[in-house]
C-alpha cells in the first residue's frame, strides 16, 4: 500500500466513466465477459453494478452456477458490486443440506407416494442463512461456495478453493478447506479500506480516481470519501 501523503489524485477526471452496468456484454466482441445483474431472473440472487462473470462456453447464464437454491426455502445469494468471478465457479445454497439426526440422511419425503411422511419438522432442516459476497471480491477458477458464506469486503478465493467459513475483508484464501493464507494489508489499511468504500461513490467520482484505486493511495482516496460523504449528507 502506497505511503504517500498527497491529497490530490493521481489522475484528472476522464472524458468517459467507463462501460454501462446495464450493458450485459461490456466488451465489445467479448462476449465471455457477462455483468451479471443483467442475466438474472430469480429474485433470491442480487448482483451489484459492474460484477462480471467470465465464461467462455455461456457468460450470459451465470444462475446455473447457484445450485440447491430452491425457492421455497427462501435463502439468497447476495453479491456486491465491482467483483470478479471466474469461470466455474460454484455457490452451493441451501436446499443441498440433509437433516442429520437420524438414522439416515435420505430424503425420502421429496418422493412422496407416502414417504411424505418423513418430512423434515420446521427446524430440523439445516439452515446456514444467505450466502453473501462483498463488494470488489476476487473468485477464481472453479472455486466452490458453501451454503451461508460471509466473503468480506476486497478478499480473494483461489481456484478451486472450497469455501466452508466466512472470509474476512481483504484475505487471500485457498485450498479445501479454504484457509486464509495471507492478508492483502494490515489491520489499519483494511480499516481505511473499508471505510473508503470507494465501489459505494458514483461512477464519475470512481473514474477522477482510478489511479489512487489503482495504486493504493489511500490518502487521496481517504480525502475523496470524506468530500464526497460531507457533500452528500449536505444535499
Amino acid at each position: 500500500m502506497t505511503t504517500t501523503s498527497a491529497t490530490e489524485p493521481q489522475t484528472a477526471v476522464t472524458q468517459g466513466h467507463g462501460p454501462s452496468p446495464d450493458n450485459p456484454f461490456p466488451m465489445e466482441g467479448f462476449p465471455q465477459v457477462c455483468f451479471i445483474k443483467n442475466t438474472i431472473s430469480n429474485p433470491n440472487i442480487q448482483v451489484g453494478d459492474y460484477s462480471y462473470y467470465d465464461d467462455p462456453e455461456d457468460s450470459a447464464n451465470f444462475e446455473r452456477n447457484v445450485l440447491y437454491h430452491f425457492p421455497f426455502i427462501g435463502d439468497k445469494l447476495i453479491i456486491g458490486k465491482f467483483c470478479a468471478i471466474a469461470r466455474g465457479v460454484k455457490f452451493i445454497m441451501n436446499g443441498a443440506n440433509h437433516p442429520m439426526a437420524g438414522a439416515s440422511t435420505y430424503p425420502f419425503f421429496i418422493f412422496g407416494n407416502g414417504w411424505e411422511q418423513a418430512a423434515p419438522e420446521p427446524g430440523e432442516q439445516p439452515f446456514k442463512g444467505d450466502t453473501e459476497i462483498g463488494n470488489d471480491v476476487w473468485i477464481g477458477y472453479e472455486a466452490l461456495i458453501m451454503p451461508g458464506v460471509k466473503v468480506g469486503n476486497g478478499a480473494i478465493i483461489a481456484s478451486r478453493s472450497v469455501v466452508t467459513s466466512d472470509v474476512p475483508a481483504y484475505a487471500i484464501v485457498g485450498g479445501n478447506p479454504a484457509k486464509i493464507v495471507k492478508m492483502r494489508f494490515d489491520d489499519q489499511d483494511i480499516a481505511r479500506l473499508e471505510a473508503i468504500a470507494w465501489w459505494e461513490w458514483p461512477v464519475d467520482k470512481i473514474s477522477a480516481h482510478l489511479l489512487d484505486i489503482k495504486n493504493g493511495n489511500l490518502e487521496a482516496l481517504s480525502a475523496a470519501s470524506c468530500q464526497w460523504r460531507t457533500l452528500k449528507a449536505n444535499a
